[in-house]
């Protein structure tokens, strides 16, 4: 069967208002660029005709601007799933122009196929090569590509030619069966191959093939400042300790790294670091500072979902295939993040919060409890399943104004039952093996702003017993005295005596 290669335009004018879509890659990578442009162009003219134009989105992680900046500026998009991150998108979800539900990542893909969320009609998929027996060799990143592809009545391939054709061989696409039929997972390592390096799709369902040239346009990191260098330089420490003690073998562990800057710099701080020996990386998402890694042989093998590296960095991966082609496995979501695999291969999982609270708990989402930020993301599928488990961000944000250690998160997405360690700027809490108020103690004394910690010492003694000693009409005065003055340090606890 012959290939029909069609416009943009073309492309979306197959998409119908209420459809639902899914879309391959992770991040910004390996996701489609220019039907969904053709697709907000659409939703434009039909309301400026009166009509309704909306669709539902499912998608591996985040994606870009030509995605969801696109088609939320179009006020295109009726229901998005699992993970956001533009900041036109976030501001239709937090004033309800949009429903958004958070979901683990691992979880999407089976859900889908299990029917929870109904009929997909279209998946569009970006490629790197395709022929006419609908063999597809996928982009930068996979996603949910092979659920897609299999549940979709009809696909839309994006063929860009800004790939190069060496990207065939590094993908390794495996669906597991649905239970009660599940096997293991056989991963033992992070750099065993299960499946095939090849998308084989139903060719009678490919409607049309649009060629692109657009890049990823993944931004490169801000340069590192004091407050992630030394977050950076903490958790290094913590690991080195770590390591010194026994508590991570000697052959080190796999490891796995959350987005942004904070999670950059600690990579950085690895490589820095002559102690950690080499080490592999079992995780989502790999970024600029583990093209570095590998260059300087620190991070030997790396099985992820998808390359979100800057177009400078992606550049030199791609003029270096050679090197780096025997060195990066890219998997499905739901098998990268797969919580089986986190348990067995016994991950160091380094993640971010925007709020931790003194007992432990941690919020990933919700700015002042209320406003999404971009989601849970996959830190959940590896931080419940860690051998090791540590949180970071800031002490504090807005210069000052707002504590990122609270008396009680205002949103939770992590337990205390998930989380072996804190770690700011300021210091390292390790949490394991102590009760709520020596986690307090630990949290306060080490992880907390100096400009916070007599507020957090008085919320402790104002407890009114029991195991966990909160004061329940004072928990999130924090909040409340930012939205109240804008600056979290005017708590005052008189109020609650």
């Amino acid at each position: 069967m012959a290939l029909n290669f069609i416009s943009a335009q073309e492309a979306a004018e197959q998409i119908k208002n209420g459809d639902s879509i899914g879309f391959s890659g992770f991040t910004a990578s390996g996701t489609p660029k220019v039907v969904t442009e053709a697709l907000a162009e659409k939703a434009i003219k039909e309301h400026e005709a009166g009509r309704e134009f909306k669709v539902n989105m499912f998608t591996g992680a985040s994606t870009n601007d030509h995605v969801d900046g696109a088609l939320a500026r179009a006020n295109a998009i009726n229901m998005r799933t699992p993970y956001q991150s533009n900041a036109d998108l976030r501001k239709r979800l937090n004033v309800h122009d949009a429903h958004y539900f958070d979901l683990h990542l691992s979880e999407l893909a089976q859900k889908m196929r299990y029917g929870v969320f109904g009929k997909l009609n279209v998946a569009i998929i970006e490629a790197t090569d395709i022929n006419e027996e609908g063999e597809i060799v996928l982009g930068t990143g996979v996603g949910i590509s092979p659920t897609i592809a299999a549940m979709a009545d009809k696909i839309i391939v994006e063929l860009n030619d800004a790939l190069p054709k060496t990207l065939r061989g590094l993908h390794d696409l495996y669906l597991p069966l649905d239970p009660p039929y599940r096997r293991e997972i056989p991963i033992y390592k992070a750099s065993d191959r299960i499946g095939t390096p090849i998308l084989k799709v139903d060719p009678s369902k490919i409607i049309g093939v649009v060629k692109s040239s657009a890049k990823d346009g993944v931004k490169g990191f801000a340069e590192l400042d004091a407050v992630t260098m030394q977050i950076g330089a903490n958790v290094c420490n913590f690991l080195l300790a770590e390591l010194r003690a026994g508590r991570i073998p000697k052959e080190f562990l796999p490891m796995q790294s959350g987005v942004g800057n904070v999670a950059n710099a600690v990579l950085h701080g690895l490589g820095e670091s002559k102690e950690i020996p080499q080490f592999e990386m079992y995780t989502e998402v790999i970024q600029d500072s583990v093209v570095d890694l590998m260059e300087m042989g620190k991070c030997k093998f790396a099985s992820t979902c998808s390359l979100t590296f800057s177009d400078d960095a992606m550049d030199r991966v791609f003029n270096n295939m050679q090197f780096f082609q025997d060195k990066i496995i890219l998997r499905p979501g739901e098998i990268s993040n797969n919580p089986e695999i986190v348990r067995r291969l016994g991950l160091i999982t380094m993640n971010t919060a925007l709020e931790a609270d003194i007992f432990g708990n941690i919020n990933s989402t919700h700015v002042l409890g209320t406003k999404m930020m971009n989601g849970i993301g996959g830190s959940g599928d590896f931080t419940r399943n860690a051998y090791l488990s540590v949180f970071s961000c800031p002490s504090v944000t807005k210069g000052g104004l707002i504590s990122n250690v609270v008396p009680m998160v205002s949103h939770l997405d992590h337990s205390e039952h998930s989380v072996d360690v804190l770690i700011t700027d300021q210091g390292i809490a390790d949490l394991r093996g102590k009760d709520p108020v020596q986690r307090a103690e630990a949290v306060i004394e080490n992880c907390a702003h100096p400009d916070y910690k007599q507020l957090l010492w008085d919320y402790v003694k104002m407890g009114k017993g029991g195991q966990t000693p909160h004061t329940l009409n004072a928990a999130l005065a924090f909040h409340t005295e930012f939205a109240a003055s804008g600056d979290m340090r005017n708590t005052d606890w008189s109020k609650f005596a």
